[in-house]
């Protein structure tokens, strides 16, 4: 495992921000990490290839605030890559990973740094997160995914759905450097990380404020399209199987109501491969899916019957054919 360049300073936060042609939200995004109550905090922003002004908004802002934001330049290498170097630039006792069209409410790092503080057993600290829109500049109140519940551990939970933002928890240095690196995937390399870390046993203290906030926008996202682009689904099948290995390590079987849905995932996601001519990759989820849930697919008629007409006729014309029904 690879460790990071930099010594850790106690009590430090550093913030990991990785973007791409964003350039006015990204400086939003610093702006809100800039006004934490909380103190000492670093910056560092991994801009990832962007070609338009972004490279030049985040310079700017490493001069308007020295000592706090630092710059990392790389070429176009996708989200994983970007919070990998990242992190091995970290010199914080805390990391918070946070999305550059996202932002944190100024209290965020004084709450939850106190609260881990308070439990020495806890690595991770979590909050409330709101959903906010762009286009109309309104906010949902209500919280967003399952951030307003009190769930002591990552999975089985997260086998369902990622129920946080990137900008909801905030890790302790040495959970994250024991977890190893960000895989090299554009699309559900935060659902796997995060998976990964519940696969260590790592538990969670809980913060009930309303601590940062997600936006929906304009604009491109690596999460859409990610139904039919056929570099994205291989990416998603690769993490689908990574966190099924999470799960089995830590001792998740077919009991579970979160094996269960992850199972249906699974051969949702097998279809869709068919459909994008990822025949391969089709067969690949579709056993792990009945790998995964035995019992209850045994009991499926469209997963029995859809295992036969892909065998029939393969499992790339199976996908393109259930697609148009």
């Amino acid at each position: 495992m690879m460790v990071p360049v930099f010594s850790t300073q106690a009590g430090l936060v550093t913030t990991i921000i990785p973007v791409f042609n964003r350039p006015n939200l990204v400086a939003r995004c610093v702006r809100s990490v800039v006004a934490q109550t909380y103190k000492p905090i670093e910056i560092i922003v991994v801009d990832d290839g962007s070609t338009d002004d972004t490279p030049r908004v985040v310079n700017v802002l490493a001069a308007e605030f020295p000592g706090v934001v630092r710059v990392i330049h790389q070429r176009n290498l996708g989200p994983g890559h970007a919070r990998e170097a990242g992190r091995m630039a970290a010199r914080g006792a805390f990391v918070q990973y946070l999305d550059s069209d996202d932002v944190l409410l100024p209290r965020k790092f004084e709450l939850q740094v106190s609260a881990l503080a308070a439990d020495r057993t806890a690595g991770i600290a979590y909050c409330r997160t709101v959903f906010g829109r762009e286009v109309d500049q309104t906010e949902d109140l209500l919280p967003w995914k399952r951030t307003a519940e009190r769930i002591e551990t990552l999975l089985p939970s997260m086998l369902a759905d990622r129920w946080w933002g990137t900008s909801t928890p905030l890790y302790r240095r040495e959970c994250i450097d024991a977890n190893g690196p960000w895989l090299d995937l554009r699309v559900n390399e935060d659902w796997e990380y995060d998976c990964r870390l519940g696969s260590t046993g790592v538990r969670l203290t809980y913060v009930p404020e309303v601590l940062s906030r997600e936006y929906d926008h304009v604009g491109a996202r690596l999460s859409r399209d990610s139904s039919f682009d056929p570099g994205k689904l291989r990416d998603r099948t690769w993490a689908t199987h990574y966190v099924f290995e999470h799960a089995r390590r830590v001792g998740v079987d077919e009991s579970a109501t979160e094996m269960r849905h992850f199972a249906k995932a699974a051969f949702l996601l097998a279809r869709q491969c068919g459909a994008a001519g990822l025949g391969l990759e089709s067969k690949g989820l579709y056993d792990l899916a009945g790998k995964a849930a035995p019992l209850f697919l045994a009991r499926c008629w469209k997963y029995r019957l859809y295992g036969v007409l892909a065998q029939c006729i393969g499992w790339s014309t199976a996908g393109y054919l259930v697609g148009r029904c």
